[in-house]
């Protein structure tokens, strides 16, 4: 799930993610909500602890049920070409643009599948917050996290096509 090839002088997580038919529109490709579902269900393997024996990204440490969450302050996704359906899964790359106390910057690239000449269909960044799951509030970054976290930190996204 890692690659040592840099962004920024970070290495990639790699995480493959399957689409479904029901991802598509009328146009026959990603719809843009399916997007921001598919980013979550990536954000959510590289971050959440799987069950004992499951494979997973190093950086996958949150544990689930432990009243920590992780919600989304802020996302932006540039798209570049329409995704079509495909039966192998697409390969979405991420990286930290910045660690803060309790946020994170997470970006991503979402590639065709790995193996042939990979197209970059989107581009997207998100700004993660760590929240105590009873108060609501923020809540600091753990050694652990933070150990775990800082081998991917790299240069954040800086998009092309704002007017």
């Amino acid at each position: 799930m890692t690659d040592a090839s840099p962004v920024g002088g970070a290495p990639r997580l790699h995480i493959p993610i399957h689409l479904r038919w029901g991802d598509l529109d009328a146009f026959n490709h990603v719809n843009n909500t399916s997007m921001l579902k598919l980013l979550e269900e990536a954000r959510v393997r590289a971050f959440w602890k799987p069950p004992v024996g499951e494979p997973a990204a190093p950086t996958a440490i949150v544990p689930t049920g432990e009243g920590t969450l992780t919600l989304v302050a802020r996302q932006e996704i540039e798209y570049l070409h329409p995704v079509p359906y495909q039966r192998a899964p697409l390969d979405v790359q991420m990286w930290f643009g910045k660690l803060g106390g309790s946020s994170i910057e997470v970006c991503y690239e979402v590639y065709s599948p790995e193996g042939a000449p990979q197209t970059l269909y989107a581009r997207s960044s998100a700004v993660i917050v760590l929240a105590d799951a009873g108060s609501g509030r923020p809540v600091r970054m753990t050694p652990e996290m933070r150990q775990a976290w800082e081998p991917f930190v790299g240069e954040p996204l800086t998009f092309g096509r704002r007017r």
